[in-house]
């Protein structure tokens, strides 16, 4: 049985997992859906009832009754490298890879309806506060009269995009900035903006699920730094392992179960009590910068999920507490 991993070419995280599966004789095919048609070929054949399916990537042949995972960490949008690409391609394309993919057997991290779905900030906050995860005030506002009452209730506000990154040409990320205590708002109009109450951090926290495991690492803050976003703050030290708090793991647990997530990697921020804040699930985060720093098996973990046969066993249903409660 044979993993498939779905990502771009020049990606560390993946080559990290396949290294483990190699190591244990798994089986992996690893494609690029933005080279289908091309060095990527399909077919499937439906036919009295029956299904049969083959991909082709790399010289080898894999048929698509033999997966057991399917792992899709950063695939290019399909059709993209052929030589006259085109929206109607694309689109052809890709029902055709993952529609094929998603009559099979296989378990999926995670799967592309959860994941284009779990990548949306307000659907994130809110399943966040649901599940029991302490969330920052946040509004998210076209009104600049709004964000105005929004800054009188909480003067100390970060902005930060709704959907993650610059739509530009390689993709760029925009950082979570401090918001000027004069800002007068009236930009806001323009598009929408996301405001949240700045959390005065004493470290930054990322937690990686991979099906029921959660390991969690802690990276210290300068508190009240103006740069407030941890991928472009100056370092203090290197990530450090730190245990999950009893509260935090069921609600971690009950937000992956209704997000259909097998996979996501949490960011929070801790306050000076030790709250962790909850910031953002990315659910294709990476998590080799964490690895080098902490030793945590994230890599053989991932790989262990993709390469089990069985069924992943469910959680056990554990009412998420909220904060505050005993």
């Amino acid at each position: 049985m044979t993993v498939l991993i779905l990502t771009c070419e020049q990606d560390v995280t993946a080559d990290m997992v396949v290294a483990e599966l190699h190591g244990s004789g798994v089986p992996v095919v690893r494609l690029d859906p933005a080279d289908l048609p091309g060095t990527v070929a399909l077919s499937g054949e439906y036919v009295h009832g029956a299904f049969q399916g083959h991909l082709s990537a790399g010289g080898r042949l894999v048929s698509t009754g033999g997966l057991r995972s399917v792992w899709v960490r950063r695939p290019g949008i399909a059709a993209t490298r052929v030589d006259e690409p085109s929206p109607w391609l694309t689109e052809e394309a890709s029902q055709a890879l993952y529609g094929m993919l998603d009559g099979t057997g296989a378990r999926w991290m995670n799967r592309p309806d959860a994941a284009r779905r779990a990548r949306r900030k307000p659907w994130q906050l809110r399943l966040a506060q649901r599940s029991g995860l302490p969330v920052p005030a946040t509004l998210i506002t076209t009104f600049p009269q709004a964000a105005r009452d929004f800054a009188r209730r909480f003067p100390d506000l970060v902005v930060k995009p709704v959907s993650g990154t610059h739509p530009q040409d390689p993709p760029r990320a925009v950082p979570t900035s401090r918001v000027a205590p004069d800002t007068d708002f009236t930009a806001v109009a323009y598009g929408p903006t996301l405001l949240q109450r700045r959390i005065a951090k004493r470290a930054d926290i990322r937690l990686t699920a991979v099906g029921d495991r959660l390991l969690a690492a802690r990276k210290p803050a300068v508190p009240d730094a103006d740069d407030v976003d941890v991928r472009f703050a100056p370092s203090t030290g290197p990530w450090q392992p730190v245990d999950v708090p009893p509260r935090i793991a069921p609600a971690v647990h009950a937000y992956l179960r209704e997000a259909e997530l097998a996979y996501g990697a949490f960011d929070f921020a801790e306050d000076a009590d030790g709250i962790w804040w909850f910031l953002e699930c990315n659910q294709s985060g990476q998590f080799g910068f964490v690895e080098l720093d902490t030793g945590q098996p994230l890599a053989r973990a991932v790989a262990h999920w993709l390469a089990r046969q069985e069924p992943e066993a469910k959680q056990p249903s554990v009412p998420a507490q909220r904060p505050g409660t005993p």
